[in-house]
């Protein structure tokens, strides 16, 4: 189930991540601990940094330097509205295929029942 969890998730995540910061604001590691703890424990920190740049140059986060106690300034991601209009587009989009995969999965059990 791993390879095939990990392949599913490169096509979510960025959803996952706009959703965790309607939120609220987040920096990278926070994100990434917030997921470990709900069972992604497979997603590496880079994974989440390399999103947010790609969220970040899309336009979808602002993002604001904060002082860190330990080293340099943290990045923190705040969803802005075009971030809030690309989730909802994307939770638009999640509802649809999982209705339609839901369908063929009652269709599957059904034929199974029946054979």
């Amino acid at each position: 189930m791993g390879n095939q969890m990990t392949e599913m998730l490169k096509g979510t995540l960025e959803g996952i991540v706009l959703a965790i910061l309607a939120r609220r604001s987040a920096y990278g590691y926070e994100i990434t601990a917030w997921l470990r703890d709900r069972g992604f424990s497979d997603i590496a920190e880079g994974t989440i940094y390399a999103l947010l740049i790609r969220v970040e140059q899309r336009g979808f986060v602002d993002v604001e330097k904060v002082p860190s106690e330990k080293g340099p300034p943290r990045k923190v991601y705040s969803l802005n509205a075009k971030g809030r209009d690309q989730l909802a587009e994307f939770w638009e989009t999640w509802n649809v295929l999982a209705e339609r995969i839901e369908q063929l999965h009652h269709a599957d059990n059904r034929h199974d029942e029946g054979a």
